[in-house]
């Protein structure tokens, strides 16, 4: 598949959970009453947003390699504060999913692709265009994401800090 055709598709998907997530949280109106969950919920929100604006940002000048890595330098630090700062609310609340325990992976996916739009050589080894590492690693982030939000969704407590 060609590069300019994924982050093509990939953004748009991104942008429609985001749609999605919007309508789950509207649906949720207890949510937005709980601090906490509210963040939580604005953490899920980023998980889909962030990514898709790093792969709408990848097709604004496809020539010019400079666009893209810096573009998701920034996004991915902005990703990285993030997650660092859930970490911190999660750890006052009782959700014991495998995702929401290992968000940690989630900031360290963002730290690889700032530190590979900071020096995109650190993907030579790999045999792949820097922009193709970075896509993997969206990926990824968005199936994490996926797991933070059914985890989110479907925890039964009323998530009380501890």
């Amino acid at each position: 598949m060609d590069i300019g055709t994924f982050y093509s598709l990939f953004s748009a998907t991104c942008f429609t959970l985001v749609g999605l997530w919007w309508n789950v949280v509207e649906r949720r109106s207890g949510w937005a009453a709980d601090p906490r969950r509210r963040r939580l919920a604005g953490g899920i929100y980023v998980t889909f947003l962030l990514p898709g604006l790093m792969g709408l940002l990848a097709q604004v000048s496809p020539a010019t390699p400079l666009m893209w890595r810096s573009t998701f330098a920034v996004v991915a630090l902005i990703g990285v504060v993030t997650t660092v700062r859930l970490i911190g609310i999660e750890r006052a609340f009782t959700l014991p999913g495998p995702f929401t325990r290992n968000r940690w992976v989630v900031a360290v996916l963002y730290l690889a692709v700032l530190v590979l739009g900071a020096f995109p050589t650190v993907a030579a080894p790999l045999g792949a265009a820097p922009i193709q590492v970075a896509a993997v690693l969206l990926i990824g982030l968005v199936v994490l994401g996926h797991g933070l939000t059914w985890e989110f969704m479907t925890d039964s407590s009323d998530a009380v800090a501890d």
